[in-house]
């Protein structure tokens, strides 16, 4: 058979086929059905209902509702309970404290007198603060020495104490204790200044270079006046006339500013000795051991206080 016979024929019959399927669709004369989303119902409201209800305000502090006591009435099944929210509930206020009794009047002494009117009661005075004792000669000879060590074995400090000597340093060792031990401490001096103790103790590094020395101060107490031998003649400003050292320095300041309010010269001196610090106060200095004498008396007679004459 030809082909395209056979084409044409196979053509043909996919029209029919189409035909058969889609031509009764076209030719039914059926509507199509409304879907259930499609559909409008008519929703009637109901009546309102022919009761009568009532608004109630209930207070909700509950010793409102029985103030004589608990009620033995049952509740009432029907009754509803509203509240009232138009309005904001009141806080309670807390119950009033009864006012403290008032204390009892103190007794007036029979021989007090009214204050006048207008006028203020005078104030009491503060006790006034005890002015700080004064020792003249407290800490006064304050001199320094060479320290060169503490030794448990006192055949060591021996030997260290005469070759010092034979040196020509004023050495000697006294008793001492180290971790609860007994022992001796040698040390040289005493010299006038740091300056002095100093060119000692560089002087004792080149003999002893293997002995570590420091230069401290110790003060001792004064007892008498300094004699007039204790500086040679014309060693300017070598008097002064010590009238305590304090443990502050405004104690100091205001002892000082009491002399010099009197017509003295004065000025403090401060000592670190023996593991604490004092301030000394002085007047001076003078050149000679007379003008010291008569500075002394002077202090005496217009401040009444007592004075040691030292040197500087």
């Amino acid at each position: 058979m030809d082909l395209s016979l056979k084409q044409r024929l196979l053509g043909a019959a996919v029209l029919i086929a189409l035909a058969v399927i889609f031509v009764p669709m076209f030719l039914s004369g059926s509507a199509p059905q409304k879907s259930a989303e499609m559909e409008t119902s008519n929703l009637a409201i109901p009546p309102a209902p022919d009761r009568e209800f009532q608004t109630r305000v209930l207070p909700v502090d509950p010793a409102a509702q029985n103030p004589t006591g608990p009620s033995t009435q049952a509740p009432d099944a029907n009754h509803i309970a509203t509240v009232d929210t138009a309005t904001a509930p009141k806080p309670e206020m807390p119950a009033a404290e009864p006012a403290p009794a008032p204390a009892p009047a103190a007794p007036t002494p029979a021989a007090a007198t009214p204050a006048k009117p207008g006028t203020t009661a005078p104030k009491q005075a503060m006790p006034a603060a005890e002015p700080p004792k004064l020792v003249p000669g407290q800490a006064a000879n304050g001199h320094f020495f060479v320290h060169l060590g503490i030794y448990s074995a006192s055949k060591n400090s021996d030997e260290l104490v005469a070759t010092l000597k034979k040196g020509g340093f004023p050495a000697f060792a006294e008793s001492s204790e180290f971790q609860g031990k007994p022992a001796q401490r040698v040390r040289v001096g005493p010299f006038e200044d740091r300056a002095a103790a100093e060119a000692a103790r560089l002087r004792i590094k080149q003999l002893k270079p293997s002995v570590p020395g420091s230069v401290v101060q110790l003060a001792g107490d004064a007892t008498a006046d300094a004699p007039a031998t204790a500086l040679p003649k014309a060693h300017a400003g070598g008097w002064a006339v010590q009238l305590g050292a304090l443990k502050t320095a405004d104690d100091a300041n205001k002892l000082r500013d009491r002399l010099k309010n009197a017509g003295f010269v004065a000025f403090i001196d401060k000592l670190d000795a023996n593991g604490t610090t004092l301030w000394r106060v002085r007047a001076g200095p003078e050149v000679d051991r007379g003008a010291a004498d008569k500075l002394k008396s002077n202090i005496k007679e217009k401040l009444k206080l007592d004075g040691m004459i030292v040197t500087l």
